[in-house]
């Protein structure tokens, strides 16, 4: 029978519990989810312990991050599973705070993140949503003291943001992010997809086919414009209200003209239904192509001779990681 992890309510509570963990200097990961846990969510927590001795869940569903129109009163709750599904990990703690405890009466600060936080992807849809994340997951780092906080890439413009908070901010918090895992049928996991209908269900994957078939296409030298309105077009036919289909730099999430521009990512956001949506996905190019768009030595040609032009594995189905903090 597993153990039930320790479930803490008062931000007291809490760090007396992280002072027990944290004896013998044992090293402490936070994975921030607002519940509603599926197999993305265990596999960060599985990630987490990879990281570090001790580990930590927040559960909390933040009202700072949803608009007045949006589903916070119909969000997934799933208490008791979830506290069954953190035992069988073997987590340590659980944070399971009410919204008067992060947001007490009073309460008056806000952080405003800028940099990836307004590069108009969600935040051009959602303008209130950094702030609201930015917000709780300072108290988070704040209440908690992480060594490690593990994010899914999911939410990937959250995931930037965050890492950059945690940089600007000397939190000494090392962010470690999470692939995302897959249905079988390519769909990210999200705690949102209860909301789908049946038929909306089997139209979902279509994101993920999209980017891939984009992906694809910008290897292989069509221009991006190409591929990413080919990609759009292709979700916009199966029935999606699309929000954005673009290629950013997968560091700063700036636009890019060209495969050899950076690290790259393909991000889209659309609404099937009642259901928004989102998903990512890596482009990466050929180590062929990148060769030889810079500068090469005699050595590196001798390196570059006989090498297939292929990319890394993309996103396979059920491979790993999953969003954390938002859905």
């Amino acid at each position: 029978m597993s153990r039930k992890p320790k479930v803490v309510r008062t931000v007291f509570a809490l760090r007396r519990a992280i002072a027990d963990l944290r004896q013998r200097k044992a090293t402490l990961a936070l994975v921030p989810t607002m519940g509603a846990l599926h197999e993305g969510h265990l596999s960060l927590v599985r990630l987490a312990k990879q990281h570090a001795r001790r580990v930590l869940v927040s559960i909390f569903v933040n009202p700072a991050q949803f608009a007045p129109s949006e589903d916070l009163g119909s969000y997934p709750r799933t208490w008791a599973a979830d506290l069954a599904k953190l035992a069988d990990e073997g987590v340590d703690l659980i944070w399971y705070p009410t919204s008067d405890i992060m947001y007490p009466e009073g309460f008056a600060t806000r952080i405003v993140p800028e940099g990836p936080a307004v590069v108009g992807l969600e935040d051009r849809f959602r303008p209130h949503f950094f702030g609201g994340v930015a917000t709780v997951v300072g108290k988070l780092f704040g209440q908690c003291r992480p060594d490690f906080a593990i994010f899914g890439e999911k939410d990937f413009q959250q995931l930037r943001v965050v890492t950059r908070l945690a940089k600007d901010l000397d939190l000494g918090i090392q962010i470690v992010s999470g692939r995302i895992m897959r249905e079988s049928d390519g769909l990210a996991m999200s705690s949102r997809n209860v909301y789908l209908s049946p038929e909306n269900r089997r139209i979902a994957p279509t994101l993920y086919s999209a980017m891939r078939a984009a992906s694809r296409q910008i290897r292989a030298g069509e221009p991006i414009t190409t591929a990413l309105a080919a990609g759009a077009q292709t979700i916009t036919t199966a029935g999606f209200e699309l929000d954005y289909f673009e290629l950013r730099h997968a560091k700063t999430l700036e636009p890019v003209n060209s495969l050899h521009d950076g690290p790259l990512r393909i991000l889209t956001a659309a609404r099937l239904g009642t259901t928004r949506l989102i998903d990512n996905l890596a482009v990466w190019a050929s180590r062929r192509k990148t060769l030889q768009s810079s500068p090469r030595s005699r050595s590196s040609r001798r390196m570059a001779s006989g090498i297939a032009a292929t990319a890394p594995a993309v996103a396979a189905p059920r491979s790993a990681g999953a969003a954390s903090l938002v859905r």
